[in-house]
């Protein structure tokens, strides 16, 4: 599960607090005003999401669906983590041309600052041996990953090449956002497990904990973008990805 399609879920159940997330195109998010603390807050947040990436592979307990790919994959072709992660990534974006969407900044720099923040932070973290450091590892890393995750969507600079690529297959084909995420997060764990990639407790943890800990964020860290900043009369209250 994305943490937008998180967010979305505890806003439909009333649980949510609010978040002032903006539908805007590419060229709205470059407009829209507090430009210093959104780019700040964005390069961030993908710091620690690459952080929280490698602090998973060093608990060695599970990782979440995508990564469980990005680490098969490397298994086989020999590359760096965050090569394969950039790559991917890449990949990924290029799938939005059919889709007819536009990325963000923010979706650009998704693709590549996460891939080399993972390969730096996998350079100084030593894998711990015992398991209680390993839990550690684990446990800080969901926290991490929910603050940076919260950090670069609240910059409302785009969303992510995986997350535009949930929303734009369901908006083409008319299926629900669970439907079109579940289907593309169990293709890339079952592909990513038969490649060699880790699946454990942590996996499980992830996917149980990653929506909540980004929900708990966000509300804190979501750059507010009045209508004079935006340049536009788009509502100031909606939620989108």
């Amino acid at each position: 599960m994305s943490p937008i399609q998180s967010l979305r879920r505890g806003v439909a159940a009333g649980t949510a607090r609010r978040v002032d997330l903006l539908p805007m195109t590419p060229r709205e998010q470059l407009r829209a005003g507090r430009t210093g603390r959104r780019l700040v807050q964005l390069f961030v947040g993908l710091w620690l999401y690459g952080t929280a990436m490698a602090m998973f592979i060093r608990a060695g307990l599970g990782l979440d669906p995508w990564d469980v790919f990005h680490y098969g994959v490397q298994r086989q072709v020999g590359l760096s983590f965050g090569t394969i992660v950039i790559i991917v990534g890449a990949l990924v974006l290029l799938l939005w041309v059919p889709l007819r969407q536009w990325p963000g900044l923010g979706t650009v720099a998704n693709v590549v600052v996460i891939g080399v923040a993972t390969d730096v932070m996998l350079a100084v973290l030593d894998a711990p041996e015992s398991l209680w450091l390993r839990w550690t590892f684990l446990i800080g890393g969901i926290v991490v990953n929910g603050l940076g995750g919260a950090l670069y969507i609240g910059s409302q600079y785009g969303p992510g090449p995986r997350d535009g690529l949930m929303t734009g297959l369901a908006r083409r084909t008319g299926l629900s956002i669970r439907l079109v995420r579940t289907a593309l997060e169990l293709t890339v764990l079952v592909v990513g497990w038969l490649l060699g990639g880790v699946v454990g407790v942590g996996t499980v943890l992830y996917a149980l904990l990653i929506g909540p800990a980004v929900q708990f964020f966000l509300p804190l860290v979501t750059v507010r973008l009045t209508r004079s900043e935006k340049g536009s009369r788009l509502p100031t209250d909606g939620v989108v990805s």
